[in-house]
C-alpha cells in the first residue's frame, strides 16, 4: 500500500503522511477504515515503529484520523472546509517562516487573482 523512500531527503514519518492524505483526497481511504497497525506497516517497510507512531500521532493531532486504544487507527470523518484551510495553512507557514510579512502574502494572492482573472 505504502511507496517508501528510504533514501530520500524526506524523513520517512512525512512520507507515510503525505501518501494517507492522498489515499483520503483520492477517495482510496474512507472514514471509518482502518489503517494498518504500527507494528505491521512499519515490519512491511523496514523501518522503526516509532516512525510510523510519528506519522500516526501527527495526523491524530491534525484530525485526520483517530486512534481507538487496541483496536486500531481510522480515518476521521473529514470536514473538507477546514481540510482547505489547513491545506492553505499549510502552505503559507513556511513562507511566513521564511520572513514574508502579512502585508507581502496579501500582495501576492491579489496579484495571482488578478492574473487568474
Amino acid at each position: 500500500m505504502f511507496l517508501l523512500n528510504l533514501q530520500s531527503k524526506i524523513p520517512i514519518y512525512e512520507q507515510i503522511q503525505t501518501q494517507i492524505l492522498r489515499f483520503i483526497e483520492a477517495g482510496v481511504l474512507k472514514p471509518g477504515d482502518r489503517l494498518p497497525s504500527v507494528r505491521q506497516l512499519a515490519t512491511e517497510n523496514g523501518i522503526n515503529p516509532n516512525t510510523v507512531a510519528r506519522a500516526y500521532a501527527q495526523l491524530e493531532a491534525a484530525g485526520y484520523v483517530y486512534n481507538l486504544p487496541k483496536k486500531g487507527v481510522y480515518i476521521a470523518e473529514i470536514d473538507s472546509d477546514a481540510t482547505r484551510h489547513n491545506q492553505l495553512v499549510s502552505a503559507l507557514k513556511p513562507l511566513v517562516a521564511a520572513g514574508y510579512t502579512k502585508k507581502e502574502l496579501c500582495d501576492a494572492v491579489e496579484q495571482l487573482f488578478a492574473e487568474v482573472e
